[in-house]
């Protein structure tokens, strides 16, 4: 019996101090766990009360311009290519290249010989005809010829002008006159030359107003409005520029490049500018005084927009409206008023209510600013 009860204390010493050794890890971790509470009680209270070195800016207004650049191509004010109606021999060419005609000159004369002839055939028809309807007229208040035979020689009559009439017009087609003044271009035919109605004789440009159709996105149609001045410039005059103004903008916008077409209309008295030149395209739009704030200001979260000003010593947060951007500035359109102080640098460090210092004061006191330009 001693030996059993001598047993028995042993595996009951063993297991209590199985049972030690087993509950030490858990005490040990409870006590880290609360260290860490500590620790991390301690570190919160410090971030709260530490006090971060800030830059900061004033919100001000600003006057910003639009500025559009944009690729035109430059066109006539009329351009068409010379070409005959009818079918013929060059008998005579009545300009020189580059010559500046008139409306209503001479440029060229087709062979009309045999237009003539037809001509007097038409006109001899018609004068017999006429000669025999008033002789029958002069009869017909004495009965002595019907009035049905009377209508017959009037029908004949018409009949006899209206040949005339036509051929007087394919007479007038062997002549090709000048439809608008300008500028001829290169000649293509020479005297003696067969031509017909797809021959090109030459060009015509009228220069002395020059239309430059370009595009620009669909975002800036609010920019864009007829009768606003443009300037346009071309590589081949560096030193030279372009005034001009929007004549129209195109009813409807490209589906695939979501542009629209505009066309502007610009002098050209020297006639330096040339039909198919590429012609860089300036336009401004003064928005007035807007607020405007610095890029580094703003801190995004998802889709809205955040900036952090400085009050009593403190980050507050806003949201703002943005607008229009310039380089290195945005609009402000809403959420903040002129004068605001807001935080440039060290936004990444402040919070909602963090004691804040600022360590440009002389950005504090704002300054005045020149106008900026926006840039598509």
């Amino acid at each position: 019996m001693s030996k059993t009860n001598s047993f028995r204390r042993r595996v009951r010493s063993s297991m209590h101090t199985r049972t030690k050794f087993r509950a030490f890890p858990l005490v040990a971790a409870l006590l880290f766990v609360a260290a860490c509470d500590r620790e991390t009680g301690e570190t919160n209270a410090r971030s709260e009360t530490a006090v971060v070195k800030v830059v900061t800016h004033v919100a001000q207004p600003q006057r910003l311009l639009d500025e559009i650049q944009a690729l035109g191509t430059a066109r006539a004010n009329e351009s068409i290519e010379i070409r005959p109606r009818i079918s013929s021999i060059v008998t005579r060419v009545a300009f020189t290249e580059g010559q500046l005609v008139r409306e209503g000159d001479l440029l060229i004369e087709l062979e009309n010989s045999e237009v003539r002839a037809g001509l007097a055939v038409a006109e001899a028809a018609l004068s017999e005809s006429l000669s025999t309807y008033n002789r029958s007229e002069a009869l017909a208040s004495t009965q002595a010829i019907s009035a049905s035979s009377l209508e017959q020689l009037r029908a004949t009559m018409q009949v006899h002008q209206a040949q005339v009439a036509a051929a007087r017009a394919r007479l007038e087609n062997t002549v090709i006159r000048a439809p608008f003044s300008g500028r001829v271009g290169l000649r293509r035919i020479s005297p003696g030359g067969f031509v017909d109605n797809s021959t090109i004789i030459t060009t015509l440009d009228d220069t002395e107003i020059i239309k430059l159709d370009f595009s620009i996105p669909e975002a800036f149609l609010t920019v864009v409005a007829g009768g606003m001045n443009i300037v346009a410039r071309s590589l081949v005059y560096p030193d030279r520029s372009f005034a001009g103004t929007v004549e129209s903008i195109d009813t409807r916008l490209d589906p695939v490049a979501r542009s629209v077409r505009v066309r502007a209309v610009l002098s050209n008295p020297d006639g330096a500018l040339k039909p198919g030149m590429f012609l860089t395209v300036d336009l401004q739009r003064d928005r007035g005084e807007v607020l405007v704030a610095p890029e580094e200001a703003i801190v995004p979260e998802r889709d809205e927009q955040f900036v952090f000003q400085v009050v009593d010593g403190k980050a507050v947060k806003r949201r703002v409206t943005l607008g229009r951007r310039v380089p290195g500035l945005v609009e402000i359109t809403g959420g903040i008023s002129s004068g605001d102080l807001l935080i440039t640098e060290g936004t990444h460090k402040v919070r909602e209510g963090s004691a804040v210092e600022i360590v440009n004061r002389h950005a504090a006191e704002g300054s005045g600013g020149g106008g900026a330009a926006a840039k598509p």
